[in-house]
């Protein structure tokens, strides 16, 4: 998964489940919206609880945790001696580096060569400019739905074969296929998670300030007066980055709206122009209003990119720039390279209920064939195979929808708790928003709703303004 762009794993799941006692929302994924709205998530981490094991040396391999022994094999590779493969991908730094080892693997398992190829946000441009030249990628890791609508629509996707459809249907609920199905034929094999409804925060800081996690929206915006009382700015945003943006309207639209309405606004069945949408941007401005509480006010934010906005929240010793940052589980990776340590200096909680529950929103990437080779279809059984995911799994930083993947995999008890709740939600998930809309609007950088929010930000006393800039983005990309 990309630093969202996606680092994105945008993306947990739609289920009647609490933690704790507390329900939680998910994020809606394209097969459950045409269908049940039964849905409500797990919150995956409640309360006190420490991310532990996001990637890094900070994980934590007690308590089961695997000891990065190699798998037996529980998949049937072919030999593809002196077959080259290309696989493109926007993920970079040790996501990056992590998937590598799994390419390697599978190197060793079938004698074919695999390069990975960095690509660009949005993808779909990237594997446009590759395919109009030649020279398309074997695979991509697509990391929205509608880009497989895309690659789809635009003939560039081939069918998932026969073998990875085999370990779909064994290692794979039916929303996961879904997922990457169009029109009832599969194309994309989902092989990595992640959980977008984490606040992390300062611990320092947050004891300097007498400050408690809050459980509500109203706490939290209490919290964040109490911290900036006490000579730190409260809360960072990687407004430069777009979709944290649309992230932050993800959470408070799905609790505040519920699912249904979730849903409907994915696929521009309600316009942004509802009165739903005027309540979440109205919540928002509660936060986004008050320049004081944001690190370098609108303009600072728009000028931060994603990784930026967790170092600078654990750098500084008992001054950060912020206390607290908004961001996706893969964000320990950054949290470690800031030198903070996960679970003590870097805690978690879950994000704050807008309404009556707390939301999860998660997302995920999936592999496309771009090519009809033998290797390309070979590298997406491994994929979809538990042998690929115990790989990446045992490195940190890392949840897979693979629900034959033994738990113990992960390197900490949280991760593990976490890839629980994705698993334990069945088919009643939702996903990422943004992600299952048209890329146009949903998924580049400088347009559509990555823009409009952005926009927002910078003005957030006008939401008649942006949600007329929505409606106007979103009506002219459903249509083309």
């Amino acid at each position: 998964m990309r630093q969202d762009p996606h680092a994105r794993w945008r993306d947990g799941a739609v289920m009647r489940t609490t933690l704790n006692g507390r329900k939680a929302f998910g994020a809606g994924a394209r097969s459950a919206a045409r269908g049940s709205h039964r849905a409500a998530v797990a919150a995956v981490v409640v309360g006190a609880v420490v991310l532990t094991g996001c990637g890094g040396d900070s994980e934590d391999k007690s308590d089961g945790g695997s000891e990065s022994k190699k798998p037996a094999s529980t998949v049937e590779l072919p030999k593809l001696d002196g077959e080259k493969i290309q696989v493109a991908a926007v993920w970079t730094g040790p996501e990056q580096a992590n998937f590598t080892k799994v390419l390697d693997e599978f190197e060793k398992r079938t004698g074919a060569t695999v390069t990975f190829v960095p690509a660009q946000d949005p993808i779909v441009n990237f594997l446009g400019t590759k395919i109009a030249g030649g020279s398309p990628p074997d695979v991509a890791m697509l990391p929205q739905v509608g880009a497989i609508t895309q690659a789809v629509e635009k003939k560039w996707a081939k069918p998932v074969g026969p073998e990875a459809k085999a370990q779909l249907a064994k290692n794979y609920g039916k929303g996961w296929q879904d997922l990457g199905a169009v029109d009832g034929e599969q194309y994309g094999v989902y092989y990595k998670a992640a959980n977008k409804s984490l606040v992390w925060y300062n611990n320092t800081a947050f004891e300097n300030a007498g400050a408690a996690e809050p459980k509500t929206w109203k706490e939290l915006l209490t919290t964040a007066d109490t911290i900036s009382a006490s000579g730190v700015t409260p809360v960072s945003v990687g407004g430069a980055d777009g979709w944290t943006l649309t992230d932050w309207f993800e959470n408070v639209y799905l609790s505040q709206a519920g699912p249904e309405k979730y849903d409907q606004l994915a696929k521009h069945e309600i316009k942004w122009t509802d009165p739903s949408v005027a309540t979440a941007l109205t919540t928002l401005a509660e936060l986004w209003g008050k320049p004081a509480l944001i690190a370098g006010g609108a303009d600072g934010a728009l000028q931060t990119e994603f990784p930026a906005s967790v170092t600078q929240t654990f750098t500084g010793g008992d001054v950060p720039k912020a206390s607290m940052v908004f961001a996706a589980d893969f964000a320990g990776v950054n949290v470690t390279e800031a030198g903070a340590k996960v679970g003590t200096d870097a805690k978690v909680f879950p994000f704050p209920a807008v309404g009556a529950d707390s939301p999860v929103v998660t997302g995920g990437d999936a592999a496309v064939a771009l090519t009809d080779s033998k290797g390309a279809q070979a590298l997406l059984t491994f994929l979809a195979s538990t042998d690929a995911a115990q790989i990446q799994a045992e490195l940190g930083g890392f949840i897979s929808p693979n629900k034959a993947l033994d738990g113990k995999a992960y390197p900490s008890d949280v991760q593990r708790d976490i890839a629980k709740a994705l698993i334990d939600a069945g088919d009643d998930f939702r996903f990422d928003m943004s992600d299952q809309m048209p890329q146009s609007f949903g998924g580049t950088p400088g347009k559509g709703e990555w823009k409009a929010l952005q926009d927002f930000l910078k003005n957030p006393k006008d939401v008649k303004g942006a949600q007329q800039q929505l409606e106007s983005d979103a009506a002219k990309a459903y249509k083309s």
